[in-house]
């Protein structure tokens, strides 16, 4: 007859529930603009023969377009990353099969009366007992989103260098900030995650390594089509002048210009 193994008894201090957060005041950043606004202005008279289609059925000629202005906005970004752990007991039901012939069965100094099966000639009984069960789970993310708390993803996602005084800039061309939580809920909501099965908690721990709101230059330049009068716009990137697709219309009405053929 083989001996019964009995599980080394672990000391733990489970008992004491510990939350942790460490979450970082929130960084802003700038970056700098490097493509000048006649570059920019080169790059929409190449493309607004692609403005007002769906008011033409012909392609009209380029000095059918008229410009209005260009304008230059800062464009917000959020980038948030962080750690969730959880470390936590859940409740569990066992089930161990004895000889049919057992009365009590002796396990942890616990006595357990073996349940007979439902099925009449099975040679077998049952013992049922709880426990707990100790698991830790992890989840990491690297969250960006655009303004409109988008998914963006992040080798889409260009890098330029900083500019050293970003709220004078943003307070210069009256940027919109972002509201504060906003960041702080998005994480919340895709890695704060407690299992359902949770019985009682050892240790939770919320950990945000990075925290900011990233503003790029953008160029807006207006053009106007004077047979059907109506206004559109091409939007580019100040970083890189590649041209930016909106799916939101291109039609809109002017603001802030820092240049005009007024």
């Amino acid at each position: 007859m083989s001996e019964l193994s009995y599980p080394v008894e672990v000391v733990t201090q489970a008992a004491v529930t510990s939350k942790i957060e460490n979450i970082p005041p929130r960084k802003t950043v700038v970056y700098r603009t490097l493509i000048d606004s006649a570059v920019v202005r080169i790059n929409g008279e190449k493309n607004k023969h692609k403005l007002f289609k769906r008011f033409l059925f012909l392609r009209r000629p380029a000095e059918d377009i008229e410009f209005v202005s260009i304008e230059k906005y800062y464009e917000p970004y959020i980038i948030i990353s962080g750690r969730y752990l959880i470390d936590y007991y859940r409740k569990e039901s066992y089930s161990v099969t004895v000889d049919k012939a057992v009365k009590e069965v002796v396990l942890f100094n616990r006595t357990f009366i073996p349940g007979q099966s439902s099925v009449s000639f099975a040679s077998y009984a049952t013992i049922r007992f709880e426990g707990e069960e100790r698991l830790v789970k992890q989840i990491r993310s690297l969250i960006l989103l655009n303004k409109d708390g988008q998914d963006l993803k992040i080798n889409e996602f260009e890098s330029a260098p900083a500019e050293e005084n970003p709220q004078k800039i943003l307070k210069s061309f009256k940027t919109a900030k972002v509201a504060p939580e906003v960041d702080m809920k998005v994480i919340y909501t895709r890695i704060k995650q407690r299992p359902n099965d949770i019985h009682r908690i050892v240790n939770e721990e919320l950990k945000i390594d990075e925290r900011s709101v990233i503003y790029t230059p953008r160029f807006r330049i207006t053009y106007r089509c004077p047979k059907i009068n109506k206004e559109a716009y091409l939007e580019f990137d100040g970083v890189t002048s590649k041209q930016v697709k909106n799916k939101t219309s291109g039609f809109t009405t002017r603001t802030k210009s820092i240049r005009s053929t007024e």
